[in-house]
Formats: C-alpha cells, structure tokens, sequence
C-alpha cells in the first residue's frame, strides 16, 4: 500500500516548503524528509539530519552538472566553501568521509604549541615548508597556516645576473646588455636572426621604410626561446627584470582560429598606435607582456569582438596567443594590470592627441567638415554619481558624457571626457581648442545639434575662425511655401533631392547674421542655420543631415565594441563647488507641472459646459456661473494652487553646490582607464573603415555590407606559415565566391603594404586559400 504522505512529498506544485535551487533543480521538507528533484525527477531522498546523505545530495547536484556551487550552497543553507569541502572529502574518501563528524579529524596530529619555535628554527635554516612538514609528522598547510601566525614573510630572492651576448647584426638594448658578471651559469639568450625559425635579419640593403611600423620593433629583440610553443625562458628574463616585452615568435600551423585578425596590421601600422604608445608612456616593463604586446592585444580583442577583459575567460590563451606570436594571450588579471599600470600613468589623452595628429596627418582633405556631440554612458553602479540627460532614452540619469569629434566621412578624430553635468555650449569652446591645435589656422565647418544652440557661442566660434552649421532651436516664423523649390545633385557619390528654400537671418538684436536653408519634407519644416555662404543649399542640407552618420558611429560602437562597458570601478574625487540641479526645486516643478495639469483639466471642462449650454435656461453669463457655481470655485482654486506653487518655486535655487546635495564625499567615476580603452577601440574602429575602403572598388555592396564582411573576414581562421623572412597568413574562403573574390583582392593590396608584423622582421603575405 502507497506511503499517503508520497504524494504530498513528490507533489508536482510549490508550496512553502520548496526551494528552487535553479530552473530546473529543487528542494522540498515534508514531515522530516527531503527529496531532491531535477527536472521533475527525484534524484536524492533522506531524512532531515541525516548530514552524510545531505552533503552526498549537494555533491551530487554539482558534480552532475545540474547545479552551480552558489545555488546549491545557497538553497541548503551553508556557504560555498563548506561545499567544496564535502567534494574534497567524497573524491578522497567517498561515503566515508562524508559521514565524519565537525571538528578536527581524529588521528591527524596537531602542531603543538611547544614546536612553533621549532617551525620558525628550520625556516630561518632555509627548509622548505613541505621538509618542515614531513620531519614534524603533520601536513604542509598547518606549516603555513602557523607560519602566518607567526607573521613569517619570505625574504626577496636574490637575482643573479645573466650573461646576456653583446648584439651583432641587430642592434643592442643597452637596458639589457649591460649586465654585471655571472656567478651561476646562464641560460641560453638568443639574439633573433636569419637562422632563427621565427625572425630572419634584414636584407643587406632592404629598404627601411617597408613598413608603415617602426624598425626599431625589430631592432631591440632578444629571446632566451627556440621553440614558439613554450616561452618558459623569456618569462624567466622577464622576472629577472631583464625583457621588456617577447619578441613575437610564430610557429606554423593550419586553420588557426582568429589568424584572420593579421588582416588589419597594415592598418594598425599606419594609424601608429604602437608608436604613439612608446612615444607617450615609454615603458611599462620589466614584463613578458609589455607594452608593445598590450596595445597590440588590445586592438586585436575589439576587432575580434572580445569587448571586455572579462571576455577573455570564454576564449583560449594558448589560440589568441599564436596571433601574437606568444603561447598564450594575457589573461583577465594579467590585462586588467596592465591598464591600471597605463592609467596610472594619466596620459590617455596626450596618446589621443598622438593618435590625432597621425589621423590628420594622413587624412587631412577629410577635415572641411567636424562632427561634434556628446554620447552618455550611462552608469548603473552603487556610487552616487550626478544625472545627466540621455537624449536617446529620454530620461535623466547617473552617467558620464564623452564628447566626440568626427571627420567629414564619420571617422572618429578624438574623444574628450567631458565634466559632468557639461552641456556642449560650456563643451564647445575646450573641444575646438584640441581642434585648433591638431589642424592649425585651417578653417573648419563644425556641425552639432540643438543642443550646442547659443547665439552668442556662434560668434565667439566664428571669430575664433571656425565656421558653424547646425539646427535651428525654437519657435520661429514657418516660410511660405512658395519659396521652397526643388533641388537635386550628386554629393559624396550619392544622389540627393531636397525642397529647399534660403533666406537670411538675424540673431542678438540685428548684431549676428547668418544664413537658415530650410528643407520642407512631408508638410514639416526643418531649419538649418550656418555661417557658410559659399556653398550651395543642397551642400548645406546634405552637411547637416550627414550628422546621422555620427548616431550611427555611436549606435555601431555600442553594439558592436560595447562602447558603455565599464573599464574599471573605481571612483575619485570631483569638485565640491561644482554647481549641480538643486533636486529639491525638480521636486517643486514637478509639483507645479501637477497643478497646471488639474488646472488644464478643471479649465477644459468649465470650457465645455460653457459651449454646450442652453441658452433658453441660462441666457445670461450671471445665469452660467450661478449654475455652474462648483466648476467655477474649481477653476479659481487650482489658479491658485498654480500661483502659489509657483511663488514657493521662484524662492528655491535652482542649482547649489555638489557638496550640498550629495550625501558624504563627492566623486564621479574614474576616466583615465575608460578614457584609455575607447582610445583604443576607437582605433580599431578606423582600421576596420580602412579595410572597407580598401575593399570598396572590389566589392559592390560595401557601403553597406562592408564592415560585415570586413568583421567577418578577421573572426575567420587562416593558415600561418613562417617561410624565411615572411609570416604568410591564408585565409579561408568566406560563404560566397563573390565574397572571396573580393577579399582576394584586399589581400592583393595589403600585399603591397609590405607591412612587417611588429616586433619582427617577418613581412605580412596575405592568401585567400582555393575553394575546396
């Protein structure tokens, strides 16, 4: 005969006594007993108290893989770290050592107290804690553990030099090879040269200039490491303080997964990221990974699309690492040093001044017209850090404003942090000083929106020499629609067509001219204003509604490059003087919005019993008012309400002090780290637009699958072979022949790039490999 209470146990429906371990697992405590159920399926089932067959249970769940550690511990009510204790106890003893009762174990001896002064003798003789453990008879984590308490600290160990060759054909580091005499035999450093596997000396004569990446990249390397898989001997240079940064090492192999990255070294050459790195921050070694290797990383993880550190634990080491020429990638803390040691140094915006003027350099006919606005990043953190508007949330709340400036294509230039709180009229002014300073007297068109409109900022930008275009804000006069007329033409490769009409206009009492073109579209009027009468009107229209380009710039980095990621979490100190919205008037004004509402709702309906009266009962408006005495005294009433609200309001600040409105300390977050990785993923950003324009003539759609087929060209694998002194990179065929047609032919002028891998002297060969 069936148990009664078994349905009540295995009952299908929650009830009090069930806890969800996750979605699929749950506990549930009937009469004394508990089952465990997966999926709907009892799986463990024993008495309350029964601790073995408990802790049994909770191994069960884990080693199963049908619950994580922290939902299992968490639903049966221990910590973590008493469950991983029962696992150790059931992988050495099984059932057993489940069942053993709390406390020390019986039979494992203790250290006793009048042997601590025998531990701290054999360490001072220089034992190690294992001998110290094996001679007293107890384990080695008791040694440590007294050694702890004793407050033991391990002396520093004693480096001895390293005979390191002086350097023939390639050069010398004198950091590294000056060395004092060897007392103990050295390992055996290599200087890399045509015999090397990896790197082979320049040709007599070689023209220096092959490569768009510095020679001395190549000029300084030294490895203690033949074999590209084991980079062992460089890591033991590198804690003796003797390696700066590997010197890359590749080995040969077959569908490498993400080689197809190399594809944009030629453009990482040529945007001189690595330069302008070692330009500003010099050297962030003694390290295996230095900075050469960590700027080159990092550029790599965003066009891989490994949009955090974070990220780096879903990816294998030992893969990303034969990209770079290393046997494995840095990992999660590795980078995350690495940045906090870049930050510390408080240059990320002199290195996007470097990366700045090498972009004007190269592309300066792009510069006619500068895109500026301001993205937020919104922050969802525990720090109580100062609102801002998110325009396309439309919504107030916690974040830091960046503002950007980007080129006549779209092309992001540089990026400024802005202080919080900073509109882009207060912005505008510092964002074109950076300008003046990258482009010189040069005048430039700057496009923005509404929200840098500012009659009195237009002419102090004018006479600082800059040119203004930008949307009209406000209530102005509708122009009549016989002055609109059609107008066509063919700008930046595309045709466009714009009802337009063009007048003049006067800002600051008559003293401000400028010029309005207004585009009608659809019945709505757009307004246009600028300074620019040289141009056409349609060029006008065309310039301002290109702004697009810079939300989709935004849109793209989001998404793509998680431009919002936070880099780091750290906080510091802001200005307590700095003016912020007072919240207690916010609090009156949305009062004050309520009572204009009511009094909206009382006036309308007053209004409609008005209109509708019968004039035969109440021919008078005495008669009205007398019969409608109630809707009246409630019209008056809420007049009221609006007037004093509006007297209390006029009495509150409407902006005080931070200091005064945050509670404690007043902070903002951190910008140096954030500052540094959107640098970065900003240059990423134009090596895959240099790829797609180098792709453009081959390939029909690349305005709009270019950065598709470009993105998915560097996530693809590709065969690397070191053939004496080129590193050539085949590289699958994409999905279609079309498409591999095209990237054949990109590979054909990266070609002709003769980019050399950084760090190297190994030249860039690229291959598309034939359709199988």
């Amino acid at each position: 005969m069936a148990n009664p209470s078994q349905g009540t146990l295995f009952a299908a429906t929650a009830d009090a006594g069930t806890v969800a371990i996750n979605a699929r697992c749950s506990l549930r405590t009937v009469d004394g007993h508990r089952v465990v159920a997966v999926a709907g399926v009892p799986v463990a089932h024993y008495a309350l108290g029964d601790t073995m067959a408990e802790a049994h249970a909770m191994v069960s769940l884990v080693d199963q893989g049908w619950a994580t550690q922290s939902a299992v511990a968490r639903a049966f009510g221990c910590a973590s770290r008493s469950l991983r204790r029962f696992q150790r106890r059931f992988e050495e003893g099984g059932l057993l050592a489940l069942g053993r009762k709390p406390g020390y174990p019986r039979g494992r001896p203790r250290l006793r107290p009048s042997r601590l002064s025998k531990v701290r003798e054999l360490k001072a003789e220089g034992s190690s804690n294992r001998q110290i453990a094996v001679r007293l008879g107890v384990t080695e984590k008791a040694v440590r553990k007294v050694l702890t308490r004793l407050g033991f600290k391990p002396a520093a160990p004693s480096q001895q030099a390293l005979s390191i060759p002086q350097p023939t054909s390639l050069g010398a580091d004198p950091n590294l090879s000056a060395s004092a005499e060897p007392t103990a035999p050295a390992p055996a450093v290599q200087q890399r040269d045509g015999a090397d596997a990896g790197v082979a000396s320049a040709a007599p004569g070689a023209d220096p200039n092959v490569s768009a990446f510095s020679s001395t990249d190549a000029e300084l390397g030294i490895t203690a490491d033949a074999d590209p898989l084991d980079r062992s001997g460089d890591r033991l240079l590198a804690h003796l303080g003797l390696l700066n940064d590997a010197l890359p090492l590749f080995a040969s192999g077959k569908r490498l997964s993400y080689a197809g990255v190399l594809l944009a070294l030629p453009a990482l050459g040529h945007s001189g990221v690595i330069d302008c790195a070692r330009e500003v921050y010099g050297c962030i070694g003694p390290a295996f990974f230095g900075l050469r290797t960590t700027m080159v990383a990092l550029v790599l993880m965003a066009l891989l699309r490994i949009r955090h550190p974070e990220n780096l634990k879903e990816h294998s080491p030992a893969e990303l690492g034969r990209v770079l020429g290393l046997d494995r990638a840095p990992e999660v803390k590795t980078l995350r040093r690495k940045l906090a040691r870049l930050a510390a140094v408080g240059r990320a915006t002199d290195f996007g001044r470097a990366l700045a003027r090498r972009r004007v350099a190269r592309h300066g006919n792009a510069l006619g017209f500068l895109y500026v606005d301001g993205h937020v990043r919104v922050y969802h953190g525990k720090h109580d850090v100062s609102k801002t508007h998110i325009a396309r949330m439309r919504i107030a709340m916690p974040g830091v404003t960046d503002y950007w400036v980007n080129d006549t294509h779209g092309e992001p230039l540089f990026v400024v942090t802005g202080e919080a709180n900073t509109g882009l009229c207060k912005a505008l002014p510092g964002i074109l000083g950076e300008v003046r300073a990258l482009i010189g007297e040069r005048r430039t068109t700057v496009v923005f929106d509404r929200g840098g409109w500012s009659p009195a900022l237009f002419a102090r930008l004018i006479a600082d020499g800059f040119d203004i275009l930008t949307y009209r804000k406000g209530r102005c006069p509708k122009v009549p629609a016989k002055q609109f007329s059609e107008h066509e033409a063919e700008l930046d490769g595309r045709q466009v067509r714009y009802y337009l009409a063009d007048q003049g206009i006067r800002l600051l009492g008559g003293k401000l001219r400028l010029r309005q073109v207004t585009r009608l579209s659809d019945g709505h009027q757009t307004h246009v204003v600028t300074s620019r009468r040289d141009l056409d009107a349609i060029e006008v229209a065309f310039r301002m509604f290109e702004r697009w380009r810079q939300e989709n710039f935004f849109k793209y980095m989001r998404e793509e490059f998680a431009l919002d990621a936070l880099a780091d979490y750290a906080v510091e100190e802001d200005d307590p003087q700095r003016d912020v919205p007072n919240p207690r008037w916010a609090e009156v004004d949305l009062e004050l919005r309520t009572a204009r509402a009511e009094l909206q709702r009382v006036t309308a309906r007053y209004g409609l019993e008005a209109i509708t009266n019968d004039e035969k009962l109440r021919r008078t408006m005495r008669g009205f008012k007398i019969a409608n005495a109630a809707g009246g005294r409630s019209v008056t009433l809420a007049l009221k309400r609006c007037v004093a609200i509006e007297s209390k309001r006029a009495k509150i600040p409407r902006r005080l002090p931070a200091q005064q409105v945050h509670q404690g300390e007043v902070i903002k977050l951190a910008t140096e780290t954030k500052h540094l990785t959107s640098v970065l993923k900003m240059v990423a950003y134009q090596a895959e637009g240099d790829l797609v324009r180098l792709l453009a003539p081959h390939y029909r759609r690349a305005e709009d699958e270019g950065r598709t087929l470009i993105q998915n060209a560097l996530a693809s694998a590709a065969d690397i072979d070191v053939i004496d002194t080129e590193l050539r990179v085949t590289l699958m065929p994409l999905s279609s022949a079309h498409r591999t047609r095209a990237l054949a032919a990109l590979c054909e002028q990266l070609d002709a790039t003769k980019t050399v891998f950084p760090g190297t002297q190994l030249r860039l060969r690229y291959a598309v490999a034939a359709a199988s």
